[in-house]
């Protein structure tokens, strides 16, 4: 992607009340997308129409209201959808045969961030080139059609039964999940009033937290990031799974009757272990961190693999090239293609379910041929300036650590791409052969060169 003045990998975010997220910039923002997709929509499909969902956040009222009347200038309709989990906009837009939508959230930031993303028709992210042409328009002078092509307004109030249906849609309809006791945290985010409708509607037992929103708890202490109290509620109702997700919903983490938590490696290996047993999995893509047990176990299924940029939308672009319906990363961002056009903590949770209730046994048992292995990290100051990737000090002790672990791990440096560090990480079978081969990299003095 080509340097950009305002989007970032996932649209536009920052601090509300920053040079960005502030009504001026989204009433602009709002035009200049419109304009855009008005003038690449064509008149014999009636007037262009974008959706509109965002979090549970209170500055989402401003932002919404800004972004509503540039597009409305720009001769844009628009639907309004309320608070709805991000993954529900890609779902809506493309349902509603839309020209694009756009979500209002900051995902898994606390409440005082927010941030705007776009979806194309298809429910997927922006092609890059029509992000550009939205970025170079925004700072061209604010126009208005006139009175007669105005966009006009609407909320729709089935927004989140219409998605809660198409969630239940993705689990199988010969089986349900009676029985089940499942304790879900919805971050008081996105999903509080759609999530827990899902599994209650499927037959389980639903007990929940996280799920009342007050516009400033979002994140706060709960869901997918803080999922010590899923943990002691999963425990305290003696449930079969807690489910954990963020503050917009697309990303999952999960817990088991006995406390123990199951990151995104774990629950995708869940899911393509399960898919497997129907048909033959292509091709599974992770990214940089995803653990490497997790790509040694693809290599003995016979199943491919390949490591991705650190982000959903770089995932997404690997699946796409490759032509494979399985990806994800560490963090819970879990992608099946063959249920939905993006990353959905909803949905990817009810796959796993699937696989328990096909197969049988409990999710440690869908894991158990998985071995993770023991990770260490360090974070090093790194001097801007500084050509760390063909400084030789580092590339000798990284070629001694390899040569230690002898495929019995493996080692990632990186570059922060928030702060000046860097970020080196060793992977081996045991943790003392992990920081073993981190103290050897660290130990390296890194000189501007």
């Amino acid at each position: 992607m080509s340097q950009r003045k305002y989007f970032g990998t996932d649209g536009v975010r920052g601090e509300v009340g920053g040079p960005t997220i502030n009504p001026g910039f989204a009433l602009r923002l709002g035009y200049a997308a419109g304009v855009v997709f008005a003038r690449e929509h064509s008149p014999e499909r009636g007037r262009p129409t974008v959706l509109i969902g965002k979090d549970t956040r209170i500055s989402g009222y401003m932002l919404e209201s800004a972004l509503e009347a540039g597009l409305s200038a720009a001769g844009v309709d628009v639907l309004l959808a309320g608070p709805i989990p991000t993954p529900a906009v890609a779902y809506l837009t493309r349902a509603l045969r839309l020209v694009a939508g756009i979500v209002i959230s900051a995902s898994h930031n606390p409440y005082n961030d927010n941030g705007i993303k776009f979806f194309s028709a298809h429910g997927m992210k922006l092609p890059d080139d029509v992000e550009a042409r939205i970025e170079a328009a925004i700072d061209e002078p604010l126009g208005c059609v006139g009175s007669e092509a105005l966009g006009r307004a609407r909320r729709i109030d089935d927004a989140a039964g219409r998605y809660i249906e198409f969630c239940k849609s993705t689990f199988p309809t010969e089986l349900d999940l009676s029985g089940l006791k499942i304790v879900v945290d919805a971050a008081h985010g996105a999903a509080y009033h759609v999530a827990p409708p899902v599994f209650r509607e499927l037959g389980a037992e639903v007990y929940t937290i996280g799920c009342k929103p007050d516009g400033f708890n979002i994140n706060e202490g709960v869901g997918a990031l803080y999922p010590q109290r899923l943990i002691e509620e999963v425990q305290a109702r003696n449930a079969t799974v807690g489910i954990a997700l963020d503050g917009d919903a697309d990303r999952l983490q999960m817990v088991d009757a006995s406390g123990r938590l199951y990151n995104g490696d774990e629950l995708l290996y869940a899911i393509v272990r399960g898919r497997m047993l129907a048909r033959p999995v292509a091709g599974v893509v992770g990214t940089l961190m995803t653990n490497f047990g997790f790509e040694k176990e693809m290599s003995r299924l016979g199943i491919g693999f390949e490591r991705a940029n650190v982000g959903d939308r770089y995932v997404l672009e690997t699946m796409q090239k490759r032509g494979w319906l399985y990806g994800g990363e560490s963090s819970g961002h879990l992608l099946c293609l063959d249920r939905h056009t993006t990353g959905d903590g909803i949905i990817a949770a009810l796959q796993v379910l699937t696989c328990m209730r096909r197969n049988g046994g409990t999710l440690a048992e869908q894991v158990a041929d998985l071995k993770m292995y023991p990770q260490k990290m360090v974070n090093v100051p790194l001097t801007p300036g500084t050509d760390w990737q063909t400084h030789p000090g580092l590339s000798q002790a990284r070629s001694r650590v390899e040569q230690q672990l002898q495929g019995r791990g493996r080692v990632l440096i990186r570059a922060s791409g928030t702060e000046p560090k860097l970020r080196l990480m060793v992977e081996a079978e045991d943790m003392a052969l992990a920081e073993e081969g981190v103290r050897e990299l660290v130990a390296v003095s890194l000189t501007k060169r």
